[in-house]
């Protein structure tokens, strides 16, 4: 069975208020993104991967340096369709309720975690990404690179940010930090990161 691009959560110009436009969203989900999703359907067609479901496909050619392309492709499908969960109309802002608790414990404040978060997503070093992870009950900030996600290392995300400069160069060029800041002040989308806590 092969994969399908999985459709935004929401309109493609529902962000323009919060400056990530449709003119984005049209090449990171309609071409960058389904680019993906193409290829990995490509290299698996016909292998015993072509039944597995993508967290298995993820898991297994992590370990494998011979499936490193397989990875890279399975591992951007995957994070892709978590990152656009990780974005809500009307987002950011402050989580509430067992996160708000479980971050203020672990990370000392919202603020502190706030601090960890862009201090991630800033100084990750070319493409990848930024997460905030439950890993063995304790909440991290913690980044991969390129297609790594905290999936193929035994961690449960609860939400990410991609800083891929495809993700954010048409909006905001090189300002980088001014992506991220935005992300958490107007886009964050804390009730699926909730709901990936509490599913934990």
């Amino acid at each position: 069975m092969a994969f399908e691009l999985a459709p935004l959560p929401f309109a493609a110009d529902a962000l323009e208020s919060d400056h990530m436009s449709a003119n984005t969203f049209s090449f990171h989900h309609d071409k960058h993104h389904a680019a993906y999703v193409t290829n990995l359907n490509k290299l698996i067609e016909g292998t015993e991967m072509a039944s597995k479901s993508l967290e298995e496909i993820v898991k297994e050619s992590a370990k494998d340096p011979s499936k490193a392309g397989i990875f890279n492709n399975a591992g951007q499908v995957w994070n892709h369709n978590f990152f656009w969960n990780s974005l809500a109309p009307g987002g950011g802002g402050t989580p509430t309720g067992a996160l708000a608790d479980k971050i203020n414990a672990d990370f000392g404040s919202f603020d502190k975690f706030k601090e960890e978060f862009k201090n991630a997503a800033t100084t990750q070093f070319g493409s990848g990404w930024a997460w905030l992870v439950l890993d063995n009950g304790t909440l991290k900030v913690t980044k991969t690179a390129n297609a790594d996600t905290p999936v193929a290392h035994g961690q449960t995300p609860l939400l990410t940010l991609d800083v891929w400069e495809h993700a954010y160069y048409l909006d905001f060029q090189n300002r980088r930090p001014d992506y991220i800041t935005n992300f958490l002040d107007n886009l964050a989308n804390w009730d699926f990161a909730a709901a990936n806590l509490a599913a934990a």
